[in-house]
């Protein structure tokens, strides 16, 4: 509805334009919004503001011709009113047969409503997660796993191929350190029960030869955590296949002149792609950088795909220029997105865990996982932007009650299944009369329902996983309150019937979302 009203406007403001009761001007777009306050309509522009601005007129004005212009049109059936309010402000308010109409749409589409098609078979990757293999995966690391996880679907739902990826770290300096932990002599830097349960296992006594085998048997600790989590990857990619097949010394030789030698290190030219200093490929002790496996990685995708997403925690922001360096270098410049994610603080009784890999003092998932279980865990992780630091509150997320989000929307889930069950009445006749449908919350609750493809379109774009939690508990907030206020199985069969319809189509928009999110919907609670 939202594209709808911004075409609408984009015709009207050609058509005043060759009535010439508007100077020629060029519109890169038109904003519609939801008003934050429903008494300034369904939909909201501040289109003739801008218009003003760049002609140097009276938006009040400018709003009033778009107003004039639109009631005039063959579109005035789409509204009941159209508002202008200072500073210029235009408000739309959709005409109930329009609200109506859409549950017929969303009964049709079923688990397809909310598909779009911005992607055109657009080949993308998404890699998150990929947290180094010296410990199990911690809550500390593991935010960026919902988040990546949600962002693969939320493209896959608008149209682009997507496939999840986990990089494995499993090469040089890291894998050194983590042998010598585990044989626990003078160069340990890991510690934790894990280092001792691992040195149980591993009779290696090489250092590298006895991290490579701790890291096989973290990694697999770690996909199993990740099924626990809903997460099911596509590809596991692992950093020392670039290495032991000569990948990376074959991508290093072919950047010729950008490499150069100083201090016995190979170093790339990195500030010849806008990064503030040039960086290490080759140490001088020859083991190779993080960089220099980025450069055989990044190859590799870009290779298969049109896009690559990477999601990070925010302490690698300083990787970030050397890597779109690399990128640039390789040809592929713009193609490579970079999401940095704040770390999330576990509160348990007002006290902050501390976390730290190397002491082994940390919060694992597994744990969080057995305490709250997977879908409350994916809720929590999802409800703060990215750049937003996240305090996840264990007190909250045990709660069986309707003060915890996921209990309250999987409850208006099920209290749906239960209605439609108890009325035997599936599917909905295709003559049910909606327009009996008259009630503001019933008004309300569809209106809220048929946001669900602005959403996908919106997250697909920007990547703003958190309007999808809100977004669910929203719709659940208003089938609870239509709930309570209109009695769906009544005496009067044909307003039963709409209504069913009515709860039908929440439950479809209801289960959509929460699949999206990775989040079970239950039929019984």
């Amino acid at each position: 509805m939202k594209e709808k009203i911004s075409e609408l406007l984009k015709k009207t403001i050609d058509v005043l334009q060759k009535e010439t009761k508007l100077p020629s001007f060029k519109i890169s777009s038109v904003f519609v919004e939801y008003p934050e306050n429903s008494v300034y309509g369904d939909f909201s522009t501040n289109l003739a503001m801008r218009i003003g601005k760049t002609i140097k007129k009276n938006p009040l004005e400018i709003a009033e011709l778009i107003k004039e212009r639109l009631e005039s049109s063959d579109n005035q059936s789409l509204f009941t009113k159209i508002e202008v309010v200072k500073p210029g402000f235009i408000n739309f308010f959709l005409s109930k047969d329009i609200i109506q109409k859409q549950i017929g749409e969303i009964l049709e589409q079923g688990k397809d409503f909310g598909n779009i098609n911005i992607g055109k078979n657009k080949k993308v990757q998404v890699e998150f997660i990929s947290a180094n293999p010296t410990g199990p995966l911690t809550v500390a690391n593991a935010r960026g796993g919902p988040m990546g996880d949600v962002i693969a679907n939320i493209l896959n739902k608008s149209g682009f191929k997507v496939e999840k990826a986990y990089y494995v770290n499993n090469y040089g300096g890291q894998v050194m350190a983590l042998g010598h932990s585990v044989l626990q002599d003078d160069k340990t830097e890991y510690k934790g029960e894990y280092i001792k349960e691992l040195a149980k296992k591993i009779k290696e006594k090489d250092p590298y030869k006895a991290g490579k085998k701790a890291v096989e048997i973290i990694v697999n600790m770690i996909k199993k955590t990740t099924d626990k989590m809903g997460i099911q990857y596509d590809e596991w990619i692992s950093e020392s296949d670039f290495h032991e097949k000569g990948k990376v010394d074959e991508l290093i030789d072919s950047l010729g002149d950008l490499i150069y030698k100083k201090e016995g290190a190979a170093w790339f030219k990195s500030t010849k792609f806008g990064d503030r200093r040039d960086r290490v490929l080759i140490k001088s002790d020859k083991w190779k950088t993080y960089l220099a496996g980025d450069l055989a990685l990044h190859d590799y995708k870009l290779k298969k795909f049109d896009r690559l997403i990477n999601i990070w925690g925010a302490d690698h922001h300083g990787d970030i220029p050397g890597l779109m360096a690399v990128i640039e270098a390789l040809g592929h410049k713009g193609k490579l997105e970079i999401i940095l994610y704040q770390f999330v603080t576990i509160l348990e009784g007002g006290e902050k865990k501390k976390m730290s890999k190397r002491q082994g003092t940390f919060v694992t998932m597994d744990e969080l996982l057995k305490e709250v279980g997977k879908d409350v865990v994916r809720f929590f992780f999802l409800q703060k932007s990215a750049n937003t630091h996240l305090n996840f509150d264990l007190s909250l997320a045990k709660e069986q009650s309707e003060k915890n989000p996921v209990y309250y929307i999987q409850y208006a889930y099920a209290r749906i299944c239960s209605i439609l069950k108890k009325s035997r009445i599936q599917p909905i006749a295709k003559d049910t009369d909606f327009q009996l449908l008259n009630d503001p919350l019933e008004l309300r609750l569809i209106k809220q329902l048929i946001k669900l493809p602005e959403i996908i379109k919106d997250t697909a774009k920007d990547y703003q996983v958190q309007r999808l939690p809100k977004y669910v508990f929203e719709t659940a907030s208003c089938f609870h309150k239509f709930y309570k206020n209109c009695h769906v199985l009544t005496e009067n069969k044909e307003l039963s019937n709409a209504r069913l319809g009515l709860i039908l189509a929440t439950k479809i928009v209801l289960k959509n979302t929460l699949d999206i999110m990775g989040i079970s919907a239950p039929e019984k609670m």
